[in-house]
């Protein structure tokens, strides 16, 4: 049983031939096609799991192929391989939606471990080009992280353990519940989402559990809680640090005996229901508080999934700014084709405190307020600025000499833009023969005391 059908497409007959004997070694079905019209009528006609492109090619290069297999619609992962890449052909290959862009000559392994992320990737995600299910909830990533978390959930999916994800606001708690409802045998019954903060104490009981006729001031008849509503689907409990002890008692009852009682009911009523709950704070220290039950926690917790920061999936801000800047493109008719180089290293510098949420805010207010093709810096940064990660506020710098500080603000922003010398002297304000002069002069600062 083959892994996947993978399209490779070089002009170079020998490297073509290699490369689709290597992909074939690993249990791939492979067809090779010489150049990029070739490749398009290939992918017309047939289903592919995966597209290898060269970039220079004779007809249709590598990111002509990209725009086409964009407006044509075609759902597939493509990754863009060259000889002679450079920073502006990487970036405008992402831009375009690759799921990748690797440089020859590359290691067999790294090559392995990327077909088959980008192969996982079209059964997890959603092509960002592509036209999403309502229904279906989609991921778009391409982290490694993020595929071991999505792995974990279709693992779980089956089972009626209950799952606790944790993470910041705005990291995409609740599409990864719907997520793990539509992998189980549970995706067709119903689906039901309560939010634990957004009701008082009196209302979300009710909520949760229902109510009998006359057994409160205005319970002029029955009402069946969200539980009963989604017997046999799921329930997912937003903000579950929020819910008071009270309440949590009674929840940690309805896991243990998967049956609930009714507000001014006198019978228990059996339930089958899988629970998810996700939250934003830090639930442990809410337990040392005597804030939350650590029981419930232990029954919550069976699964725990906690989800990355933006921040730390640098590798997505690029991949889901271009899946937003499609989707504000359908929603409000633009025809925005993408970011300039400076509004994507921006973008890769911002600290991101509101997660994938508020990148996706940006996004749709940067696709309304784009005047040409590509959105500008300007564009992105309008109004209330995001603060880039770069330089630190002061406060937040160890005190000591001008040129300790000088120093921990150097090193503080190189570390904080991956090593890239030109966009750290950027964000300092200095050349970046300043900044190299600067970088010598500590290291041999270190040298002469024996640091090196």
């Amino acid at each position: 049983m083959h892994k996947g059908h993978i399209l490779v497409v070089e002009d170079i007959n020998q490297e073509r031939a290699a490369l689709c004997e290597v992909l074939k070694g690993w249990g791939y079905r492979v067809t090779g096609v010489g150049n990029g019209v070739s490749a398009l009528e290939k992918l017309k006609g047939h289903n592919y799991d995966l597209v290898i492109s060269d970039l220079r090619m004779p007809e249709l290069n590598g990111l002509e192929l990209l725009k086409k297999v964009d407006e044509e619609k075609i759902a597939v992962p493509v990754v863009v391989i060259s000889g002679y890449g450079t920073v502006e052909s990487a970036v405008e290959a992402m831009k375009l939606g690759a799921f990748d862009f690797v440089l020859k000559p590359f290691a067999p392994k790294a090559m392995k471990s990327m077909a088959a992320k980008a192969i996982h990737s079209r059964t997890t995600v959603s092509s960002p080009g592509a036209d999403s299910d309502p229904v279906e909830p989609s991921i778009t990533t391409s982290n490694s992280q993020m595929f071991d978390l999505l792995d974990l959930a279709k693992t779980v999916a089956n089972s009626k353990a209950s799952v606790l994800i944790q993470g910041e606001s705005g990291t995409g708690k609740e599409l990864f519940a719907r997520f793990i409802h539509n992998q189980s045998f549970r995706r067709n019954k119903t689906f039901v989402a309560v939010n634990c903060a957004a009701l008082p104490e009196g209302l979300l009981e009710s909520e949760l559990f229902g109510h009998e006729k006359g057994s409160f001031t205005g319970a002029v008849s029955r009402k069946l809680g969200k539980f009963e509503l989604a017997v046999g689907g799921t329930i997912l409990l937003d903000e579950i640090s929020e819910m008071n002890t009270r309440l949590q008692a009674k929840l940690l009852r309805v896991l243990q005996e998967s049956e609930i009682d009714r507000v001014g009911g006198r019978h228990p009523i059996p339930i089958d229901t899988r629970v998810i709950s996700t939250t934003n704070q830090d639930i442990e220290a809410a337990i040392r508080a005597d804030k939350f039950r650590a029981d419930l926690y232990y029954r919550l917790n069976v699964i725990p999934i906690r989800l990355p920061s933006l921040r730390d999936r640098k590798d997505d801000i690029l991949l889901l700014a271009n899946h937003f800047i499609k989707k504000y493109n359908k929603i409000d008719g633009r025809n925005v084709k993408g970011l300039t180089e400076d509004a994507a290293q921006t973008l890769m510098c911002m600290h991101w405190p509101g997660n994938v949420r508020e990148l996706e805010n940006m996004m749709e207010r940067a696709v309304l307020l784009c005047r040409g093709e590509l959105i500008d810096r300007d564009a992105l940064l309008i109004g209330e600025k995001p603060k880039p990660v770069g330089v630190p506020e002061l406060s937040s710098i160890p005190a000591g000499s001008l040129k300790e500080m000088e120093k921990r603000m150097i090193m503080h922003t190189l570390d904080q833009t991956n090593g890239n010398r030109t966009h750290a002297a950027d964000i300092l304000g200095i050349s970046v023969r300043t900044l190299r002069n600067k970088l010598n002069e500590y290291r041999e600062k270190m040298s002469a005391s024996g640091g090196l």
